[in-house]
């Protein structure tokens, strides 16, 4: 546990943030899984809905810093894949 204040309130803020960063990842694994479930289940149109609620959410956690811009490429790029393969 840290003695000097500037220390105590780096503590303070990083549970904040911690907190708040876990909740966004929570949410936007949440919505990686709706938009593999929406895929899988075939139908078009809710399966590209559901990958535009997922791709915004990728694109607003690089925004904030919670991914890497290349993780979440990589993350689209997979959604993508999955949406084309049954056409195939």
């Amino acid at each position: 546990m840290p003695n000097i204040k500037s220390a105590k309130k780096r503590v303070r803020v990083i549970e904040a943030k911690t907190a708040i960063n876990r909740r966004v990842k929570s949410s936007l694994k949440t919505s990686i899984k709706k938009a593999q479930a929406a895929i899988a289940e075939g139908d078009p149109a809710s399966a590209n809905e559901a990958y535009r609620s997922a791709q915004r959410d990728i694109d607003r956690a690089v925004a904030r810093g919670i991914l890497h811009k290349n993780t979440a490429a990589r993350r689209k790029s997979r959604l993508v894949a999955k949406m084309a393969a049954p056409a195939r």
